[in-house]
C-alpha cells in the first residue's frame, strides 16, 4: 500500500512514521514538508516532496495518482497560528482541498484527525471549525473515511505546550476509567498513529459498497492504542 501524509512532521505524523515501520503491508509513504529529515529505513520507503502550502494552493504540487489514502495529521492551535482566520485556513482549508483532490484521483480512503467534541454547530469556535471540516468531507463520499477525534493530546513537541503538560499530568493522576470519563483522558499521540494504521488495514470497504464513514472516539483510540502497542 501507498499513502499520503500530510503533517508528518507534526506530533501525530510523526507518530504515524514511527508506527508504519512494524507494517510489511505498508510499501512507500510519499511526505509533503517544508522541511524534513529523510530517516527512511530499508523496509519504509519514504518520498519526500519539499514543498509549502503556497505551492499546493497554486497547483504546483498536487495529490499524487496510485496512492491506497491520505493520512491528514495537519493542526495547530489559534494561538499558534496567530488568528482565528490563519487557524481556519491550516484545519479546514487545507484538508478540504486535499481531500477534494483526493476524491477527484479516485483514492480508496482518507483518514484525518479532528477533535473530540467536533460540531459544526458549536458555539467553541476551534470545534465547530473541526465539525464543518467534518461535514465537507463526509459529502465528498470517499469510498471511506476515517475520522479520529482525540481528546488533549500528549507527546513529545518540539514547543512547549502548558495545556498539555496540564493534560499530562491529570492523565497520570486521575481515574477516568474507573469515574467512567475514559472519552475525556488526554491521550499519547502513538495510541491516535495507531488505530489510524489499524483502520486502514481493517476498515477498507469491499469494492461496489456504498460510501463508509466511521468515526473514532477518544476512548476507542484508547483501546486500539494499548492493544496494538510495540
Amino acid at each position: 500500500m501507498k499513502i499520503l501524509l500530510l503533517g508528518g512532521t507534526g506530533l501525530v505524523g510523526k507518530q504515524v512514521l514511527l508506527s508504519l515501520l512494524f507494517y510489511p503491508q505498508i510499501k512507500k509513504v510519499i511526505v509533503w514538508a517544508r522541511h524534513f529529515e529523510n530517516s527512511a529505513k530499508p523496509n519504509l520507503p519514504i518520498e519526500v516532496i519539499r514543498a509549502t502550502w503556497e505551492d499546493f494552493q497554486s497547483g504546483k504540487v498536487s495529490v499524487p495518482e496510485g496512492i491506497d489514502a491520505v493520512f491528514c495529521c495537519l493542526g495547530t492551535t489559534i494561538g499558534k497560528a496567530g488568528s482565528q482566520e490563519k487557524f481556519r485556513e491550516i484545519d479546514f482549508d487545507y484538508p478540504l482541498l486535499a481531500a477534494r483532490q483526493a476524491k477527484e484521483k479516485k483514492i480508496p480512503g482518507f483518514y484525518i484527525i479532528t477533535a473530540m467534541g467536533s460540531d459544526p454547530n458549536s458555539s467553541i469556535f476551534y470545534n465547530r471549525v473541526k465539525g464543518e471540516l467534518e461535514w465537507e468531507l463526509k459529502t465528498l463520499k470517499f469510498p471511506f473515511l476515517g475520522i479520529f477525534r482525540p481528546s488533549l493530546l500528549i507527546g513529545d513537541r518540539e514547543e512547549f505546550r502548558i495545556g498539555e503538560k496540564i493534560g499530562e499530568v491529570m492523565g497520570n493522576f486521575i481515574p477516568f476509567g474507573i469515574l467512567g470519563l475514559q472519552k475525556y483522558k488526554p491521550i499519547q499521540a502513538a495510541y491516535v498513529a495507531k488505530a489510524m494504521i489499524h483502520s486502514l488495514l481493517k476498515d477498507q470497504p469491499a469494492d461496489g459498497s456504498l460510501p463508509v464513514v466511521k468515526i473514532y472516539e477518544n476512548d476507542v483510540l484508547w483501546e486500539i492504542g494499548k492493544d496494538h502497542s510495540f
